[in-house]
């Protein structure tokens, strides 16, 4: 007999905050906000699925904290390349979509010059 341990409400939540980050904070350094909004009709990091386990989950939370933390390093470094394939499968693994290629990422990032975007969080907000 194995004893399996549910995933917890809280760690749901934590995922969903992650790919909100992803959405407002990772993809904004590389993608166009027309591509971001594609990738939310394309489902990318959906988290409407269930994840079973305690396990599962904090492996899911894993793999999207190690893709921020590369894809926020500068310079982007080649380097990193399988660790970053490794987490991306990961997801996969676990039925997230994530189509994205670590290339994709270093073109994206010399392409891009700073700009402002619908999907990063405001410095400033005012109350009325």
């Amino acid at each position: 007999m194995k004893i399996v341990f549910a995933s917890t409400p809280s760690q749901e939540e934590e995922i969903n905050e992650l790919v909100r980050y992803v959405y407002s904070n990772i993809f904004p350094l590389y993608f166009s906000d027309e591509e971001i909004s594609k990738f939310e009709e394309l489902k990318v990091l959906d988290t409407s699925l269930d994840f079973n386990t305690l396990k599962d989950a904090f492996q899911v939370m894993t793999s999207i904290q190690t893709v921020i933390s590369i894809l926020e390093s500068s310079p982007l470094d080649e380097q990193y390349e399988i660790v970053f394939n490794k987490n991306v499968n990961t997801l996969k693994e676990f039925g997230l979509f994530f189509p994205f290629d670590f290339e994709q990422f270093i073109e994206g990032k010399t392409m891009k010059s700073p700009m402002l975007s619908i999907y990063t969080k405001a410095d400033n907000e005012l109350i009325i």
